[in-house]
């Protein structure tokens, strides 16, 4: 009998080894697909550039990071988290075309608001004050206008925000569509946390907030489009206080925080899977998502993981306090869907996998195209 050398034993179910699995050589291929350098090859830009899916990071990758690519962008994360004199601070901005601009649950103005104060708390921030730069058409209402801003003082109101600076642009008729809104933010980040899309490590807990998809679910049922009648409302609301009751719970336990927004929870598992080298794998009979969105999700053809969110996250939290987490997520009003929904693991990186309610393994990919667009 002979023995093999403990350097070929070694190689034995590595990347790139013929000893692999045809599952693990296919793996391994999509693996390197996924690696290769971004190349936009359209010409013109389409709606799919804005999905926050596979389109939008390869425009991000191969124009924005291109030429702007600096140690702060290149993580990608929701803001960047950086010192201006003893301060740590975040920073971070988001433009804002949703269509409806009034929909059930909230109009365009709260979730300019809230969405900026989401991407400051992903970072661990406190929000503090907020820019709001407006485009309007010509002939756009005055009175929706005063509507859309007093939804947003509200809402500044109820997230303890400051709206300190603005700008606006009138574009002639036809050059836009009513009322498009960009605002920046800027907080305090006043724990010592290090909340990244790349910590995630094998045996740590993924949990999703609430229920997924019923912003996106909400807005398609408002565009009346289809034909739908339905109670979903947007889930738009602002997201730091419970993000805090979490923190504080599980201090130096939480590896990654992400709002649900574009692209949906399948979106942020990717980015964790890519940018931690790790696989996520995910429970579909523990993903939460209520009956009605379900139900619309169903009838259109769409996967309620790509469904955007409003007010709900993802977080990746030591496996060994994943009990403790979720009961603070609960204990909040805005928590009382959370749900443990998946694991980390070593292998394979870069995936995300779901175990079908049947029993089944598939791969989550990257959201391709853009089944919603102008979604928030």
């Amino acid at each position: 009998m002979t023995s093999e050398p403990a350097a070929d034993r070694a190689e034995w179910g590595a990347p790139g080894s013929p000893h692999r699995t045809r599952e693990e050589q296919v793996l391994d291929r999509i693996d390197r697909v996924r690696r290769r350098k971004a190349v936009v090859k359209e010409e013109r830009i389409t709606l799919a550039h804005g999905s926050g899916g596979r389109a939008t990071q390869t425009l991000i990758q191969a124009v924005f990071l291109e030429e702007f690519g600096n140690p702060l962008l290149a993580p990608l994360e929701d803001g960047a988290t950086l010192r201006l004199g003893d301060a740590r601070t975040a920073f971070t901005t988001d433009s804002f075309v949703v269509s409806p601009l009034f929909f059930p649950g909230g109009d365009i103005g709260d979730l300019a608001v809230n969405g900026t104060v989401n991407d400051l708390a992903m970072c661990g921030a406190r929000p503090g004050y907020l820019a709001a730069g407006f485009i309007l058409e010509e002939g756009f209402l005055v009175a929706d206008l005063r509507r859309i801003v007093a939804s947003m003082a509200a809402a500044a109101a109820a997230a303890g925000v400051s709206i300190v600076t603005g700008d606006t642009k009138v574009v002639q008729r036809g050059k836009a569509d009513g009322c498009y809104i960009t605002t920046t933010g800027v907080g305090v980040v006043e724990r010592p946390v290090e909340l990244s899309a790349s910590g995630a490590r094998p045996g740590d807990a993924v949990i999703v907030s609430g229920p997924m998809g019923d912003h996106g679910a909400a807005i398609m049922v408002a565009r009346g489009e289809f034909d739908l009648e339905s109670p979903i409302v947007s889930d738009t609301a602002p997201l730091h206080g419970i993000v805090s009751a979490l923190l504080d719970a599980l201090p130096g336990h939480v590896r990654t925080l992400r709002d649900a927004t574009r692209g949906g929870v399948a979106t942020i598992l990717n980015e964790v899977a890519a940018a931690s080298r790790v696989a996520v794998v995910v429970e579909e009979k523990a993903l939460p998502v209520r009956p009605e969105v379900t139900g619309v999700c169903e009838l259109l053809g769409i996967d309620p993981l790509y469904v955007a969110c409003e007010g709900r996250f993802v977080a990746v939290v030591d496996g060994a306090h994943a009990g403790r987490a979720l009961e603070a997520l609960r204990r909040h009003p805005l928590g009382a869907g959370a749900a443990i929904v998946g694991t980390i693991r070593d292998d394979p990186p870069g995936l995300v996998l779901l175990r079908t309610a049947f029993g089944g393994t598939r791969i989550v990919d990257v959201l391709v195209g853009d089944p919603l667009p102008r979604i928030c």
